[in-house]
């Protein structure tokens, strides 16, 4: 992001204390897919059977966040915004069609530039 971005530069409110938009340049969007190895999906699959916490899972869907918000902000920086507001994720499971079950994530908001309030 640019050099004079406020210190959180991708945020889920509409608005950052201090700043106010200058210019508004539309929708960005970051996705990441994943998927948990054989061993991942089978200890999962006990774990749901029996009960307990999906740690692996847990992990897995974080990691997938973190990557989706930072090939937003890669395009955020790409078209010259400074910060990221109305952040939102979407997210879901599918089947790769081969039993294997892939977790997809899309962090998306509106890229926008900043600039301090005097």
């Amino acid at each position: 992001m640019n050099s004079n971005a406020p210190q959180s530069s991708c945020v889920t409110t509409e608005t950052i204390p201090g700043f106010k938009i200058i210019r508004a340049l539309g929708t960005v969007y970051g996705v990441s897919v994943k998927s948990r190895n054989f061993v991942g999906n089978a200890l999962g699959n006990l774990r749901a059977t029996f009960g307990g916490e999906q740690g692996g899972f847990a992990n897995l869907v974080s990691a997938t966040r973190q990557e989706a918000i930072a090939s937003m902000l890669q395009q955020a920086d790409g078209i010259g915004a400074n910060a990221v507001i109305g952040m939102r994720f979407d997210s879901g499971e599918f089947d790769s069609g081969k039993g294997q079950s892939m977790e997809q994530v899309v962090a998306y908001g509106t890229a926008v530039v900043l600039e301090a309030v005097q």
